[in-house]
């Protein structure tokens, strides 16, 4: 045990970190300006600029200063349509990329109307609906696709719009597994990475209402990234900035079923060089989690979130950004039926706080330098209650990220080159007890913790502090119709153990201009640090005292500490045109790693205690289409087949009480992000009246199960009536496939062009299907999808 004043380190490291970075958003966005001229040279003002990126439904505009002068910020990296319009004059279109922070100025020169009479739009003006730049798997989703999808009625997160991506099983209270992993994933917000696990009952997950786009890699992730990089969301807050206005926002309430009730305050403009934007949010709902049983027992729970984001220009080759967002949770923690018939009602509380500081320098037209300082701390209290069965469980856990990120961006020619080094300081305190409070329940080696009989509880505590630190380099390489991305990354771990790793993030694509096709592929190498939340005692010698000696045999004995996953990940993949209308995107990916990651679930609870393989191989095939807006519809489907076999033995985790160890350490098997087919299709419409209406439809095949016996299950009142909706004897068991529809029906009303007012009825699951994400799993416990749930939504813009 390591003992340190956490609060004291924070501070020091802190004023370290503001004193070395003066402090924005990191690489994760382009700026866009220039001037519109006339064909005489003459400065054209209130001309409309605007970029637009199809395939993501982004469309970004600005219109021209009175010295023909505008500004485009807040773009991801992408290539664009860019189209200039003013009255009088020809309507120009260009294509452009913009693929690094180094700032892009360009002039635009309309033509007179009278001039350019003749004068047709070509194919080259426009920007195709494949990206030859990409050599990995990368998708995009954008503001207005957000606020217009359906959410779920309790705990709303950004997970519910990635599952719209392929790659993606979906699991209960908004967690994801990303091609065949649990807990390996980043959100990187405004350039702030955060690799908690983000999902309703974990950790407070990012607000979908502040996000701008949000940018999904998934293959050929680019060396800049470390630490848990299985899926990189990388989000875009919003801006101010080019708002035009000095105050502007809007208000909302939502009211739907089990009596959810959500509001939401946004405001944001800006005044010469500085722009801000801000939100709070507040949700309560009586079915807060998914729930464990056909009924929803002991299920209520609230919610309060804020953001805010501050831009300030000081010159023009200075650009500073600072943000914060905070996030508190109170819920109880869904019952079986013997559990609420005993009195159970235990509570978790959840309180996160980050915070970002950052600076980006241009040096000069081909070169920027950007740091990022950042802070985010987190922490789960789980309060138990008197009725609490079979055991009973308090825990109190604090986990606090330090990050300092260093970027050099260098355009020149054909190569798009960054370099940077990163530190993490990351301190961790947990507290746990534990007892048993079913006499019948347990081995022997419980005994001294069964407080039915006279034992007493099991008490842990420790505090331990670890550090990360990385280096890269890439360079993005455009030759001809070949683009080549190479990248080397070495991290250095230290924490429980002590590791290092090399490596190389490769990548090319080739472009065949004639139909419109880009060939990819890339390898990738990574190192994938274990999480931190409850790691200190999961891998304790405090732990195995918890644990029959049997098990703990065939888990490897002595205890082993849970190492870093080491992962080898080929990707082939093809983009395909077809027309100006439809653009398809398929790849076929092979992972196999040593030292797996993954989680398992105490009772359903929010207790999570990480655990580890020895390997794990995944195989999977993704295929996602795109129809751009075409006389109001728009949709996209994705497609997703995934293999994930796991070879024990165990390492980590708290087995207590579960059976099924046993079984799944005798060789390897499938583990439960394995599914044959999951699809998600999302077909849009939005009139020029203001009538819009999107409706998601999703099938998953089925979710393997635990290996449970069939007239236990039968026999058990808390899960005999849940056998209907799962496969037990099939090889291996699986839940029932099940299709969920869900649909947004609204009208919003403009005037002036100035949205006034917005509308929309919203229904979820809207068959009221039901079926089971898990069931019994060791990893994560019996979840049920939510029911058919209505709510409504209005809207006010100021």
């Amino acid at each position: 045990m390591v003992n340190m004043n956490p609060l004291l380190s924070i501070k020091r490291i802190v004023i370290v970190l503001l004193s070395c970075a003066a402090l924005s958003q990191a690489q994760s966005t382009a700026i866009l300006s220039g001037r519109v001229l006339d064909p005489s040279g003459a400065a054209i003002p209130d001309a409309t600029i605007t970029v637009l990126h199809r395939v993501g439904n982004l469309a970004r505009s600005a219109a021209s200063q009175h010295d023909g002068a505008f500004t485009l910020m807040n773009l991801p990296l992408q290539t664009y349509e860019l189209r200039a319009a003013k009255t009088g004059f020809a309507p120009l279109h260009r294509v452009i990329t913009l693929n690094s922070n180094v700032p892009v100025s360009i002039t635009l020169t309309l033509e007179l109307e009278q001039t350019a009479a003749q004068m047709s739009i070509t194919a080259m003006d426009r920007a195709p609906l494949v990206d030859p730049a990409e050599t990995g798997t990368r998708v995009q989703m954008s503001q207005t696709d957000i606020e217009r999808m359906s959410t779920r009625s309790g705990n709303r997160g950004l997970e519910s719009v990635l599952l719209t991506f392929p790659g993606f099983a979906q699991n209960a209270n908004g967690a994801i597994h990303p091609r065949g992993v649990h807990n390996q994933m980043t959100f990187v917000v405004d350039g702030m990475p955060i690799n908690d696990q983000l999902t309703g009952a974990f950790a407070n997950a990012v607000d979908p209402e502040i996000v701008q786009t949000v940018e999904l890699y998934t293959g050929n992730i680019p060396a800049e990234y470390g630490a848990k990089v299985a899926a990189v969301a990388n989000v875009t807050t919003r801006s101010g900035m080019g708002s035009g206005r000095a105050f502007s926002g809007s208000a909302s309430v939502n009211a739907s079923q089990f009596d959810s009730l959500a509001s939401a305050l946004q405001v944001a403009g800006e005044r010469g060089r500085i722009g801000y934007s801000g939100s709070v949010y507040g949700m309560k709902s009586n079915r807060y989690l998914d729930q464990v049983t056909l009924d929803n027992l002991h299920n209520g729970g609230n919610l309060e979130r804020a953001f805010g984001r501050l831009d300030w220009h000081p010159s023009d080759r200075n650009l500073l950004r600072f943000n914060a967002m905070t996030g508190r949770s109170s819920f109880q923690l869904a019952n079986l039926r013997s559990q609420h018939a005993n009195g159970m009602d235990q509570r978790q509380r959840l309180t996160d706080f980050s915070a970002m500081a950052g600076w980006i320098r241009t040096i000069n037209p081909s070169t920027t330098y950007d740091a990022t300082a950042s802070i985010r701390t987190s922490a789960a209290h789980l309060l138990p209650s008197a009725g609490d069965t079979p055991v009973t469980a308090w825990q109190n856990r604090r986990l606090t990220t330090l990050t300092f990120w260093n970027r050099v961006n260098h355009v020149r020619g054909g190569h798009t080159l960054k370099a940077g080094f990163d530190a993490q300081y990351f301190p961790v305190r947990e507290a746990f007890d534990f007892g048993v409070t079913d006499p019948e329940f347990g081995d022997e080696i419980l005994r001294p913790y069964d407080l039915s009989r006279g034992g007493s509880l099991f008490r842990f505590r420790q505090s331990r502090a670890g550090q990360f630190y990385s280096g890269f380099l890439q360079d993005n390489v455009r030759w001809g119709r070949l683009q080549l991305t190479l990248g080397l990354r070495y991290d250095v771990y230290r924490f429980l153990v002590n590791g290092n790793h090399l490596q190389p993030r490769l990548g090319l694509s080739y472009h065949l201009r004639e139909t419109n096709t880009v060939l990819r592929a890339s390898y990738n190498r990574t190192y994938q640090t274990p999480p931190n939340e409850n790691l200190l005692l999961s891998s304790s010698d405090e732990s195995s005292a918890l644990v029959a000696p049997n098990v703990r045999a065939t888990l490897g004995g002595a205890v082993v500490q849970i190492q870093p996953e080491r992962q080898n990940i080929y990707e082939v993949g093809v983009q395909q045109g077809i027309g100006s209308r439809m653009s398809v995107n398929v790849a076929y990916y092979h992972k196999n790693s040593r030292d797996q990651q993954d989680n398992n679930n105490f009772f359903d609870t929010g207790i999570i205690f990480p655990m580890a393989l020895a390997r794990i191989r995944v195989n999977g095939v993704e295929g996602r289409l795109v129809v751009p807006e075409f006389r109001g519809f728009s949709g996209t489907l994705s497609l997703t087949h995934a293999r994930a076999i796991s070879t024990p033995p165990f390492t980590g985790g708290l087995f207590i009480g579960n059976t099924a160890v046993d079984i799944l350490n005798a060789g390897p098997f499938f583990i439960d992000h394995d599914q044959k087919l999951s699809a998600q299709g999302v077909i849009r419409y939005a009139s020029r009246k203001g009538f819009y209406a999107t409706t998601s439809i999703r099938h998953d095949s089925g979710l393997v199960t635990n290996p449970s016996d069939p007239a236990e299950v039968a026999a058990d009142a808390d899960y005999a009536d849940l056998l209907p909706y799962v496969n037990l004897t099939s090889a291996p068991p699986r839940t029932r496939p099940r299709t969920v529809t869900d649909l947004v029906i609204g009208y919003e009303r403009r005037d002036d062009n100035m949205r006034r007012w917005d509308v929309a009825l919203q229904v979820a699951n809207v068959t009221n299907r039901t079926a089971l994400y898990n069931f019994q799993s060791l990893f994560v416990g019996t979840r049920l999808i939510q029911p058919r749930t209505a709510g409504v939504r209005l809207r006010w813009f100021f």
